[in-house]
């Protein structure tokens, strides 16, 4: 029977970056998945029960619940998105539909090499790039190994990035610090939020990278409004338009 896959595109990937919603699907159907989507899809809910009023977002869960249910997989380019699916839903209760989500939405990385075992995808992208360890990816989803935790190291986007051809991989002075987007941290602690940034975006231009990536759009979009108004010797891509820039 064929895998069908849900995708998810989050609310401000769908209004701000339309290109990246457009790699994703391209990628995944370049890889011979069969992909949907729910034309009625919204928000996962994430805005407000991160600001503290989960209660108004009860039925924007249940409407992605009812969205997503049928398919074998959901998939979306955002860590934050699918980490607020798997860890915050819980509070519908532990029906099949609910569990079945839960379990099986994954971010967009994550699908291709666990899922589909792809941990090269024919890519190429001749550049320096600076991948930027969003939070919830790296310490909700656990994309990769963060830097307080003794063991061994690995990281499910590097992996996809070293077989890209022609990319060159440059290794920063502080890898997984956060960017300071946060949501609304951004807004009420706006100036300790773009000093957070700032600090980031100068790590990859000292370690002379062309281009940050990341695997959440959010974080960089962050990045790309004090890059613009700083007019910042760099630019910012989400991993999938890397992935989907095809050999």
């Amino acid at each position: 029977m064929t895998m069908v896959v849900g995708l998810f595109i989050p609310c401000y990937i769908n209004q701000f970056y339309p290109h990246v919603a457009i790699a994703t699907l391209e990628l995944l159907e370049r890889l011979g998945v069969e992909v949907a989507y729910p034309p009625n899809q919204t928000c996962c809910g994430q805005p407000m029960a991160n600001a503290g009023f989960e209660n108004f977002s009860i039925k924007t869960y249940e409407l992605f619940i009812e969205n997503f249910h049928s398919y074998d997989y959901v998939v979306a380019p955002s860590g934050s998105c699918v980490y607020h699916v798997k860890e915050h839903y819980d509070v519908l209760g532990r029906t099949d539909h609910v569990q079945h989500i839960r379990t099986r939405t994954y971010e967009l990385c994550e699908f291709l090499v666990k899922v589909l075992r792809k941990e090269n995808v024919k890519s190429e992208f001749p550049f320096r790039v600076g991948l930027h360890q969003s939070c919830h990816g790296l310490r909700g989803l656990h994309l990769a190994k963060p830097s307080e935790i003794v063991s061994d190291t690995f990281s499910i986007p590097r992996l996809l990035l070293r077989n890209v051809r022609g990319l060159q991989l440059v290794e920063l002075d502080r890898a997984d610090e956060c960017c300071g987007f946060g949501g609304s941290f951004a807004v009420s602690e706006e100036a300790v939020s773009v000093k957070m940034g700032l600090d980031r975006i100068q790590d990859h231009i000292r370690n002379q990278a062309e281009v940050i990536t990341a695997t959440d759009m959010s974080c960089l979009m962050h990045l790309e409004g004090i890059v613009r108004r700083k007019n910042l010797p760099i630019t910012v891509k989400h991993i999938a338009e890397i992935l989907n820039n095809t050999v």
